[in-house]
């Protein structure tokens, strides 16, 4: 899974989500900091609104939460969803004997970003991918 700090990274630097099944995320509150939710239709749903996206809880968790705001939620994609939010940018992954790096081309340059986790790796080089195009 992709760290909360990267994951924070890619939404400040203007990586936008939306919510389908399977879709990971934390709530921004300190007292469910250590808690990872998941968006499916027989727990957390989302449903659009003209004025937003809100997650709603549907009575199964164990505690009394109803709905949170897309925007107090921090969603923390998978390997495969980094990857394709990567596009043609991406170019390989390589396991090396200190993790895995993913090698990107980006205005014409081949960059590459080292991790011990895949996920990590994909995030760093989304991460320079989304603050290029701003």
């Amino acid at each position: 899974m992709i760290s909360t700090e990267l994951a924070t990274k890619l939404r400040d630097a203007g990586l936008v989500w939306t919510p389908v099944d399977g879709d990971q995320f934390r709530v921004r509150a300190a007292e469910l900091a250590g808690d990872v939710f998941t968006v499916s239709t027989m727990t957390i749903e989302a449903h659009e609104y003209s004025t937003g996206t809100i997650l709603g809880f549907n009575g199964t968790t164990e505690w009394a939460l109803d709905s949170v705001s897309i925007e107090d939620a921090l969603w923390l994609p998978r390997e495969d969803q980094l990857r394709t939010l990567l596009r043609s940018a991406f170019h390989a992954l390589r396991r090396t004997d200190d993790g895995y790096e993913v090698e990107v081309r980006l205005l014409d340059q081949t960059r590459v970003f080292t991790d011990p986790e895949p996920t990590e790796a994909y995030g760093q080089a989304l991460l320079a991918l989304v603050e290029l195009s701003r």
